[in-house]
Protein backbone atom coordinates (compact mmCIF):
# COMPACT_ATOMS: atom_id res chain seq x y z
CA UNK A 1 0.00 0.00 0.00
CA UNK A 2 1.15 3.57 -0.71
CA UNK A 3 0.42 6.66 0.70
CA UNK A 4 -0.08 8.40 -3.03
CA UNK A 5 0.16 7.65 -6.49
CA UNK A 6 2.00 9.64 -8.94
CA UNK A 7 0.16 10.32 -12.12
CA UNK A 8 1.86 12.29 -14.85
CA UNK A 9 0.45 15.45 -16.73
CA UNK A 10 1.12 13.36 -19.87
CA UNK A 11 -1.56 10.90 -18.61
CA UNK A 12 -4.55 12.86 -20.36
CA UNK A 13 -2.66 13.12 -23.63
CA UNK A 14 -2.07 9.20 -23.20
CA UNK A 15 -3.07 7.58 -27.12
CA UNK A 16 -4.12 4.63 -24.88
CA UNK A 17 -5.94 6.41 -22.07
CA UNK A 18 -7.73 8.39 -25.06
CA UNK A 19 -9.34 5.27 -26.53
CA UNK A 20 -11.48 4.42 -23.19
CA UNK A 21 -14.56 5.88 -22.13
CA UNK A 22 -15.05 8.09 -19.23
CA UNK A 23 -15.45 5.03 -16.81
CA UNK A 24 -12.36 3.46 -17.94
CA UNK A 25 -10.45 6.84 -17.62
CA UNK A 26 -11.23 7.33 -14.38
CA UNK A 27 -10.76 3.59 -13.52
CA UNK A 28 -7.29 3.81 -14.95
CA UNK A 29 -6.47 7.02 -12.82
CA UNK A 30 -7.82 5.19 -9.60
CA UNK A 31 -5.70 1.96 -10.08
CA UNK A 32 -2.55 4.64 -10.44
CA UNK A 33 -3.47 6.31 -6.74
CA UNK A 34 -5.20 4.10 -5.35
CA UNK A 35 -5.27 3.53 -1.43
CA UNK A 36 -4.16 -0.23 -2.42
CA UNK A 37 -1.46 -0.02 -4.82
CA UNK A 38 1.71 -0.57 -4.59
CA UNK A 39 5.43 0.66 -5.68
CA UNK A 40 5.35 -2.37 -8.20
CA UNK A 41 2.22 -1.67 -9.73
CA UNK A 42 0.87 -5.02 -9.11
CA UNK A 43 -1.06 -5.75 -6.21
CA UNK A 44 -4.54 -7.63 -5.35
CA UNK A 45 -7.70 -5.54 -5.67
CA UNK A 46 -11.19 -7.49 -5.00
CA UNK A 47 -14.22 -6.03 -6.29
CA UNK A 48 -15.64 -5.26 -3.16
CA UNK A 49 -12.61 -2.35 -2.65
CA UNK A 50 -13.31 -0.93 -5.79
CA UNK A 51 -17.55 -0.94 -4.97
CA UNK A 52 -16.65 0.80 -2.00
CA UNK A 53 -14.04 3.49 -2.93
CA UNK A 54 -16.09 4.28 -6.07
CA UNK A 55 -19.90 3.86 -5.09
CA UNK A 56 -20.17 1.59 -8.61
CA UNK A 57 -21.45 -1.51 -8.73
CA UNK A 58 -19.95 -4.97 -9.29
CA UNK A 59 -20.97 -5.26 -12.84
CA UNK A 60 -19.31 -1.27 -13.41
CA UNK A 61 -16.12 -2.49 -11.78
CA UNK A 62 -15.97 -5.61 -14.32
CA UNK A 63 -16.85 -3.74 -17.21
CA UNK A 64 -13.85 -1.08 -16.67
CA UNK A 65 -11.57 -4.13 -16.08
CA UNK A 66 -12.75 -5.73 -19.25
CA UNK A 67 -12.00 -2.10 -20.97
CA UNK A 68 -8.68 -1.65 -19.32
CA UNK A 69 -7.25 -5.15 -20.57
CA UNK A 70 -8.80 -4.65 -24.25
CA UNK A 71 -6.91 -1.28 -24.43
CA UNK A 72 -3.79 -2.72 -22.39
CA UNK A 73 -3.30 -0.59 -20.08
CA UNK A 74 -3.84 -3.26 -17.36
CA UNK A 75 -4.97 -6.98 -16.54
CA UNK A 76 -6.89 -8.16 -13.28
CA UNK A 77 -6.89 -11.92 -13.03
CA UNK A 78 -10.41 -12.77 -12.30
CA UNK A 79 -9.01 -15.89 -9.69
CA UNK A 80 -6.50 -14.12 -7.67
CA UNK A 81 -7.97 -10.26 -8.37
CA UNK A 82 -4.21 -9.57 -8.71
CA UNK A 83 -3.73 -6.06 -11.03
CA UNK A 84 -0.68 -5.60 -13.29
CA UNK A 85 -0.56 -1.94 -15.12
CA UNK A 86 1.69 -2.90 -17.57
CA UNK A 87 3.53 0.26 -17.94
CA UNK A 88 4.06 1.25 -13.84
CA UNK A 89 7.72 1.21 -14.05
CA UNK A 90 7.88 3.45 -16.78
CA UNK A 91 6.16 6.02 -14.71
CA UNK A 92 7.08 5.48 -11.56
CA UNK A 93 10.69 4.12 -11.98
CA UNK A 94 12.06 3.07 -8.50
CA UNK A 95 14.41 5.84 -6.81
CA UNK A 96 17.04 4.48 -4.99
CA UNK A 97 18.30 0.65 -4.19
CA UNK A 98 15.75 0.32 -0.83
CA UNK A 99 13.00 0.99 -3.44
CA UNK A 100 14.16 -1.39 -5.84
CA UNK A 101 14.05 -4.43 -3.19
CA UNK A 102 11.06 -3.47 -2.16
CA UNK A 103 9.36 -3.61 -5.66
CA UNK A 104 10.90 -7.43 -5.81
CA UNK A 105 9.87 -8.03 -2.87
CA UNK A 106 6.03 -7.42 -3.96
CA UNK A 107 7.13 -9.04 -7.31
CA UNK A 108 8.03 -12.74 -5.63
CA UNK A 109 4.44 -12.35 -3.81
CA UNK A 110 2.34 -12.78 -6.72
CA UNK A 111 0.58 -15.63 -6.48
CA UNK A 112 1.26 -19.12 -8.73
CA UNK A 113 -2.35 -19.42 -9.99
CA UNK A 114 -2.42 -15.51 -11.16
CA UNK A 115 -2.85 -15.68 -14.56
CA UNK A 116 -0.30 -12.51 -15.59
CA UNK A 117 2.41 -13.61 -13.76
CA UNK A 118 4.81 -15.12 -16.31
CA UNK A 119 3.77 -12.17 -18.78
CA UNK A 120 5.19 -9.30 -15.72
CA UNK A 121 8.35 -11.56 -15.10
CA UNK A 122 9.14 -11.73 -18.22
CA UNK A 123 9.25 -7.68 -18.37
CA UNK A 124 10.08 -6.89 -15.98
CA UNK A 125 12.22 -9.84 -14.12
CA UNK A 126 15.96 -8.43 -15.54
CA UNK A 127 14.50 -4.86 -14.26
CA UNK A 128 13.82 -5.73 -10.76
CA UNK A 129 16.88 -8.21 -10.49
CA UNK A 130 14.87 -10.93 -9.92
CA UNK A 131 17.50 -14.30 -10.66
CA UNK A 132 16.67 -17.74 -11.78
CA UNK A 133 17.22 -18.70 -7.99
CA UNK A 134 14.22 -16.60 -6.71
CA UNK A 135 12.09 -17.18 -9.53
CA UNK A 136 13.07 -20.32 -11.96
CA UNK A 137 13.19 -19.01 -15.59
CA UNK A 138 10.09 -20.54 -16.77
CA UNK A 139 9.52 -20.75 -21.01
CA UNK A 140 6.35 -18.91 -21.50
CA UNK A 141 6.71 -19.96 -25.18
CA UNK A 142 8.36 -22.95 -25.42
CA UNK A 143 7.55 -26.40 -23.42
CA UNK A 144 10.37 -28.34 -21.71
CA UNK A 145 10.47 -31.08 -24.27
CA UNK A 146 11.83 -28.84 -26.68
CA UNK A 147 15.12 -27.90 -24.49
CA UNK A 148 17.18 -30.99 -23.21
CA UNK A 149 19.32 -30.80 -20.03
CA UNK A 150 22.60 -29.55 -21.33
CA UNK A 151 20.61 -26.75 -22.95
CA UNK A 152 18.76 -26.47 -19.63
CA UNK A 153 21.99 -25.65 -17.72
CA UNK A 154 23.49 -23.20 -19.86
CA UNK A 155 20.63 -21.35 -20.35
CA UNK A 156 20.72 -21.07 -16.59
CA UNK A 157 24.38 -20.21 -16.16
CA UNK A 158 23.65 -17.71 -18.29
CA UNK A 159 20.99 -16.22 -17.05
CA UNK A 160 22.74 -16.12 -13.65
CA UNK A 161 25.62 -14.15 -15.49
CA UNK A 162 23.44 -11.60 -16.39
CA UNK A 163 22.01 -11.15 -13.63
CA UNK A 164 24.81 -11.19 -11.23
CA UNK A 165 24.78 -7.20 -12.41
CA UNK A 166 21.81 -6.50 -11.37
CA UNK A 167 21.63 -7.91 -7.32
CA UNK A 168 22.54 -4.46 -6.49
CA UNK A 169 21.03 -1.98 -8.98
CA UNK A 170 22.06 1.74 -8.83
CA UNK A 171 20.22 4.87 -7.74
CA UNK A 172 19.74 5.70 -10.97
CA UNK A 173 16.69 3.11 -13.11
CA UNK A 174 18.31 0.29 -15.23
CA UNK A 175 17.68 0.92 -18.76
CA UNK A 176 15.95 -2.23 -20.48
CA UNK A 177 17.16 -4.36 -23.10
CA UNK A 178 16.94 -3.18 -26.58
CA UNK A 179 14.41 -5.27 -28.69
CA UNK A 180 15.40 -7.67 -31.41
CA UNK A 181 12.60 -7.32 -33.15
CA UNK A 182 8.96 -4.76 -32.54
CA UNK A 183 5.77 -6.78 -33.14
CA UNK A 184 2.52 -4.17 -33.48
CA UNK A 185 -0.30 -5.31 -31.42
CA UNK A 186 -3.68 -4.76 -31.08
CA UNK A 187 -4.28 -1.98 -28.71
CA UNK A 188 -1.70 -0.28 -30.95
CA UNK A 189 0.88 -0.89 -28.96
CA UNK A 190 4.24 -3.33 -29.74
CA UNK A 191 5.64 -5.81 -28.18
CA UNK A 192 9.13 -5.80 -28.05
CA UNK A 193 11.20 -9.38 -28.89
CA UNK A 194 14.31 -9.63 -26.67
CA UNK A 195 17.15 -11.92 -27.42
CA UNK A 196 16.86 -14.15 -24.65
CA UNK A 197 13.35 -14.93 -26.59
CA UNK A 198 15.09 -14.99 -30.18
CA UNK A 199 17.77 -17.71 -28.32
CA UNK A 200 14.83 -20.32 -27.00
CA UNK A 201 13.18 -20.43 -30.44
CA UNK A 202 16.36 -20.98 -32.36
CA UNK A 203 17.09 -23.89 -30.22
CA UNK A 204 13.28 -24.87 -30.33
CA UNK A 205 13.38 -24.69 -34.06
CA UNK A 206 16.43 -25.26 -35.44
CA UNK A 207 15.78 -25.31 -38.79
CA UNK A 208 13.99 -22.24 -38.85
CA UNK A 209 15.71 -18.76 -39.69
CA UNK A 210 13.77 -17.00 -36.46
CA UNK A 211 15.57 -13.80 -37.47
CA UNK A 212 13.81 -13.71 -40.53
CA UNK A 213 10.21 -15.00 -39.80
CA UNK A 214 10.50 -12.48 -37.05
CA UNK A 215 10.65 -9.56 -39.71
CA UNK A 216 7.81 -11.08 -41.54
CA UNK A 217 5.63 -11.49 -38.87
CA UNK A 218 5.74 -7.53 -38.23
CA UNK A 219 5.16 -6.86 -41.91
CA UNK A 220 2.12 -9.25 -41.69
CA UNK A 221 0.70 -7.80 -39.20
CA UNK A 222 1.40 -4.21 -39.91
CA UNK A 223 -0.33 -5.04 -43.10
CA UNK A 224 -3.34 -6.42 -41.27
CA UNK A 225 -4.16 -4.60 -38.51
CA UNK A 226 -7.42 -6.49 -37.70
CA UNK A 227 -5.85 -9.92 -37.22
CA UNK A 228 -2.78 -8.34 -34.66
CA UNK A 229 -2.88 -9.81 -31.50
CA UNK A 230 -2.94 -8.98 -27.83
CA UNK A 231 -0.24 -8.59 -25.27
CA UNK A 232 -1.40 -12.03 -23.73
CA UNK A 233 -1.49 -14.12 -27.28
CA UNK A 234 1.26 -12.82 -29.30
CA UNK A 235 3.66 -15.25 -27.45
CA UNK A 236 0.98 -18.36 -28.67
CA UNK A 237 0.98 -16.28 -32.58
CA UNK A 238 4.98 -16.28 -32.96
CA UNK A 239 5.50 -19.72 -31.52
CA UNK A 240 2.92 -21.53 -34.24
CA UNK A 241 4.17 -19.29 -37.11
CA UNK A 242 8.09 -20.67 -36.44
CA UNK A 243 6.01 -24.45 -35.32
CA UNK A 244 4.54 -24.05 -39.11
CA UNK A 245 7.83 -23.20 -40.28
CA UNK A 246 9.50 -26.19 -38.96
CA UNK A 247 7.14 -28.27 -40.54
CA UNK A 248 7.92 -27.04 -43.53
CA UNK A 249 11.44 -27.27 -43.25
CA UNK A 250 12.36 -23.88 -42.49
CA UNK A 251 10.88 -23.05 -45.78
CA UNK A 252 7.96 -21.53 -47.95
CA UNK A 253 6.52 -20.13 -50.89
CA UNK A 254 6.33 -16.09 -51.21
CA UNK A 255 2.55 -16.50 -51.54
CA UNK A 256 2.17 -18.77 -47.97
CA UNK A 257 0.62 -17.19 -45.53
CA UNK A 258 1.39 -19.16 -42.35
CA UNK A 259 -1.28 -17.61 -40.37
CA UNK A 260 -4.76 -17.83 -42.66
CA UNK A 261 -5.88 -20.61 -40.83
CA UNK A 262 -8.63 -20.64 -37.89
CA UNK A 263 -6.30 -21.52 -34.82
CA UNK A 264 -4.27 -18.32 -35.61
CA UNK A 265 -6.69 -15.79 -36.82
CA UNK A 266 -9.05 -16.30 -33.77
CA UNK A 267 -5.95 -16.47 -31.47
CA UNK A 268 -5.86 -13.77 -28.78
Amino acid sequence: MRDYGKVHSSFWASKTINMLSDDGKMLALYLLTSPHSTISGIFRLPDGYVCEDMRWSTERVSKGFAELFEKGFANRCETTKWVYIYKHFEWNKPENPNQYKAAKKIALSIPEDCVWKLDFMRDWRRFLGITDEDFPNRSETVSEPFLNQKQEQEQKQDICAEQSSLECPTESALPPPDPVELLPLSDKTEYAVLEDDVQKWVEAFPGVNVAAELRRMKVWLTANPRKRKTRRGINAFVVSWLSRQQDRGGGRSRYDDPVEDDQFVGMI
